[in-house]
């Protein structure tokens, strides 16, 4: 029971449901007890006395027994489920909770269908078990206990004979639960491992089928459901052994009973009354302990299922406040970053990051550059502290991050993902997801800056559009214009772009960038991006290469020198002279619109003015 005492305290706060649940169930067992009374009583006094006057009272007796006795049974069915729901309830918001603040850590490692079947099918697994089975099997003992000892009062030698049976029928139920907890743990594994393959399959079903790999697919999760079975039929197998033996021990003392009784009967030393009670009594102690198995089985489910709760909810949590730590206020931030010798790294074999050093003061803009692997998204993390640093610190404003609590940290920071997720709900409320008491006027301002709102508008529904899941139903860059008006709205101290207009064509991302021009001003802004036009208007650019910095300047500083920044360019740019040249003629024509229209709104105010004072 190690499991559920750990697991007491989603359950322990239900405990007057499951007094009331014991307490109506052992009344109800103790009244089952007076049928085999009345049965002895009918026979030894009614039928053989021929007391047929005593048959109507005997008979109300009965019904009142039998109304009180389905009363009771119906109060710890009602307590029953109200304790098991209850206790599933606590469970699913403490493993929801706790799936919330794990780290990044985790999240590496785990897999999305194992956590669904880990808060579905073993959630349910341990709700039946507290809510009935751990009840029932209370009331085995107690219909054992109450069973035994009125035979006793009947007859002690013939139910010492009739128990003969029972210490081997216990010993048997103890091998069988040590067999099945085993192949109860490998079951579920094995369905979480089936449910993670379909559910990557779901999630992955463009590239499956662009790929034409549906016969790979289905053939890995023949694999996988072969398993499933096999671990199946290994159980049945069990059950197929252990469960005959028991069935076998159980009916053995009804031999037993009967071959005793009859003998005791015939040469008078017990009544037929008494016989017929103690055969009553011999299947309300049997029946209990032949159906031990289902019990036992139950509990091992929820065992198992248990123990992978657990293995959530005791999980270590490597991120996370200190004690008294410093809260962050947004009219005290300034985005003062600094990084001081940092190394981190993911595993023991290579440091993604190595004596990092950057210095950025309020509102400037540092860009980083690299190839894959190099420690960009590194810093960015590190930054958003998902991980900590195993050596050195960053600060902000002076601030050591790890002194500041993670949710006052993250809200002076925004970030735009390369890889952009939309959660299926309106455009609205995706835009607003970071921001509580936002105005509709402010969304649209965002999505005015991110270059979203006209192709929101000609969506059905404009902002009230809902988008499918994980943004399904728009382009690549319409989803990332998205997510670059939830970032803008947030308003934030620190601003972070991880390639955030890789998915946009290039006269789009000249409208963006030209929009966070505005839009930076005033904060400290952190651009990862594998095109060089996303950096030239940094301050500071940063170069890395397996996780060292090996070049820093800015534009103009690094194209003077030989390194990976000016062969960067020389592939982007030097031998695509037609791209330079759209990009500068995109630039000088929207600078060209901008004069116009400020030509244009200059001249009508001259208007106006004139007809005025005329």
């Amino acid at each position: 029971m190690e499991v559920f005492r750990q697991l007491k305290e989603y359950y322990w706060s239900e405990r007057k449901l499951l007094i009331a649940s014991i307490l109506s169930l052992m009344t109800a067992t103790a009244l089952g007890l007076v049928y085999p009374n009345l049965l002895r009583y009918l026979i030894d006094e009614v039928i053989t006395k021929k007391q047929f006057s005593l048959v109507p009272g005997l008979s109300l007796l009965v019904v009142g027994v039998v109304t009180c006795k389905a009363i009771f049974q119906f109060v710890h069915g009602l307590m029953s489920a109200r304790l098991g729901n209850n206790t599933a309830f606590n469970l699913r918001n403490a493993l929801y909770e706790k799936l919330q603040y794990l780290s990044f850590q985790y999240y590496d490692k785990a897999r999305t269908g194992d956590l669904m079947s880990r808060l579905t099918a073993d959630l349910q697994a341990v709700r039946d078990f507290v809510g009935f089975g751990f009840v029932q099997i209370l009331n085995v003992f107690m219909m054992f206990i109450f069973g035994t000892t009125m035979l006793l009062t009947i007859n002690w030698q013939l139910t010492l004979i009739t128990m003969i049976t029972m210490p081997f029928l216990v010993f048997t139920a103890i091998r069988f639960e040590g067999k099945i907890h085993p192949a109860f743990r490998s079951i579920r594994k094995s369905m979480s491992s089936m449910t993670t393959s379909v559910q990557e399959n779901i999630t992955g079903v463009r590239t499956v089928k662009s790929f034409a790999r549906e016969p790979h697919e289905i053939t890995k999760f023949s694999e996988k459901n072969e398993d499933y079975r096999v671990n199946n039929v290994n159980t049945s197998g069990i059950w197929a052994r252990y469960f005959p033996l028991m069935e076998i021990l159980a009916n053995l003392s009804v031999v037993f009973l009967l071959a005793s009784g009859g003998y005791m009967v015939i040469h008078n030393m017990i009544t037929l009354g008494e016989l017929v009670a103690c055969f009553s009594l011999i299947w309300y102690i049997i029946g209990p302990m032949w159906q031990i198995g289902f019990h036992i089985n139950n509990y091992t489910q929820s065992k198992a299922a248990g123990e992978r709760l657990l293995e959530i909810l005791h999980h270590f949590v490597h991120v996370k406040n200190k004690d008294n730590a410093i809260e962050l206020t947004p009219d005290r931030v300034k985005g003062h970053v600094r990084f001081e010798d940092v190394t981190f790294a993911y595993t023991d074999q290579q440091a993604a990051l190595q004596h990092f050093n950057l210095n950025a003061p309020p509102g400037s803009v540092i860009g980083l550059l690299g190839g894959t692997g190099s420690g960009k998204s590194t810093v960015i993390q590190l930054l958003l502290r998902a991980y900590n640093v195993k050596e050195g610190r960053i600060t902000v404003d002076g601030l050591d991050i790890r002194d500041i609590t993670l949710e006052s940290l993250r809200e002076q920071m925004a970030i735009v993902f390369q890889e952009t997720f939309l959660f299926s709900s309106t455009i609205r409320n995706n835009i607003a997801y970071g921001v509580r008491n936002v105005t509709m006027d402010q969304i649209i301002q965002a999505a005015k800056l991110a270059k979203a709102h006209d192709f929101i508008m000609e969506l059905p529904l404009g902002y009230d559009t809902i988008v499918g899941e994980r943004g399904m139903g728009l382009s690549g860059g319409q989803k990332q214009r998205i997510a670059i008006a939830r970032a803008l709205l947030m308003n934030p101290k620190i601003l972070i772009l991880d390639d955030a207009t890789s998915a946009v064509d290039m006269e789009t991302e000249h409208e963006i960038q030209r929009g966070f021009q505005e839009v930076m001003k005033g904060r400290t802004t952190f651009i990862i991006a594998h095109r060089i036009s996303s950096l030239k208007h940094a301050d500071e650019i940063i170069v890395l290469d397996q996780g060292r910095i090996v070049q820093r300047g800015t534009h103009d500083q690094l194209m003077k020198q030989e390194g990976p920044y000016l062969e960067t360019y020389k592939i982007q740019f030097a031998d695509q002279a037609d791209a330079v040249l759209l990009e500068e003629s995109i630039e000088d024509l929207i600078t060209q619109q901008e004069q116009h229209v400020e030509n244009q709104v200059a001249a009508a105010g001259q208007q106006k003015s004139g007809r005025y004072i005329q």
